[in-house]
C-alpha cells in the first residue's frame, strides 16, 4: 500500500517589517471598554493616563523636561525637610482624580494630614501638583488639567511653561482656580499653600 503524498501547508505570511504587533494589541481591551482594574494592571516605562474607559499614552518626556521636573522636586523636598513631613513624588505615579479619571502629574505633594489618601498603587488626589508644559499638547496642561485638578479639589496647581519661561501658580477657590501669581524671569514663584516656599524662575529654567 502506498501512502498518497500530501502537499505541505505553507506557513502563514509574516507581518510586514515595521507593522505593529496587532496580535499583542488584541490582548488588551478596546478603547472605551477599559476598566479601572485593567488600567491599574498596566506596567511599563511609559506615562499612561485613564479617562472613562479610555487610555492615553503620553509621549516620552525630553531630557530638558525631566531636568526641570527633577529640579522642582529637589527644591520642594529641601524646603520641606525641616518643616512638615509631606510626601513628594514624581511621574510616573498615578493619582485618582475621581473614580474614572487618573492622571500622572510631573510633581505631586501630599500633606501629612492626608496620609490616609496615599496608596501604594495610586493616591486619591493630592494637595499640590506641578506640570511642565509639553510641546506635543500645550492645551492639555494649560486648560484640560486646570479644569480636572480643580474638579478633584487639588488646592494648588503650578503650570511651568518652558516655551515662555514662566510659572503660573493657581490656587483653588471653591470649585475653580484663581491665579495666585504669574511669575517670569527675575521673579520668584511663590506658593499659596506652603507658606514661605518659593523658587527663582531663572533657576528653574536654567536647570535645562
Amino acid at each position: 500500500m502506498t501512502t498518497a503524498s500530501r502537499t505541505p501547508t505553507p506557513p502563514p505570511p509574516r507581518p510586514s517589517e515595521g507593522e505593529p504587533a496587532w496580535d499583542v494589541a488584541k490582548l488588551f481591551p478596546n478603547q472605551g471598554t477599559w476598566s479601572v482594574g485593567e488600567y491599574l494592571e498596566l506596567n511599563g516605562n511609559r506615562l499612561v493616563e485613564f479617562s472613562n474607559g479610555y487610555i492615553e499614552v503620553l509621549t516620552v518626556p525630553t531630557m530638558r523636561h525631566q531636568l526641570i521636573v527633577m529640579f522642582l522636586c529637589d527644591v520642594l523636598r529641601e524646603f520641606l525637610k525641616d518643616r512638615v513631613a509631606a510626601r513628594v513624588l514624581v511621574a510616573p505615579f498615578r493619582i485618582r482624580l475621581w473614580p474614572e479619571k487618573y492622571r500622572e502629574p510631573d510633581v505631586m505633594l501630599m500633606l501629612p494630614q492626608h496620609a490616609d489618601r496615599m496608596g501604594n498603587e495610586y493616591w486619591d488626589g493630592a494637595d499640590l501638583v506641578m506640570e511642565v508644559v509639553s510641546d506635543d499638547d500645550r492645551r492639555r496642561d494649560l486648560e484640560t488639567k486646570r479644569f480636572e485638578y480643580a474638579r478633584a479639589g487639588i488646592a494648588e496647581y503650578w503650570i511651568v511653561d518652558p516655551q515662555r519661561d514662566t510659572i503660573t501658580v493657581l490656587k483653588l477657590d471653591g470649585t475653580s482656580y484663581t491665579v495666585h501669581g504669574e511669575f517670569a524671569a527675575g521673579a520668584r514663584a511663590a506658593s499659596a499653600l506652603l507658606s514661605g516656599f518659593s523658587v527663582a524662575v531663572d533657576e528653574v529654567f536654567a536647570a535645562r
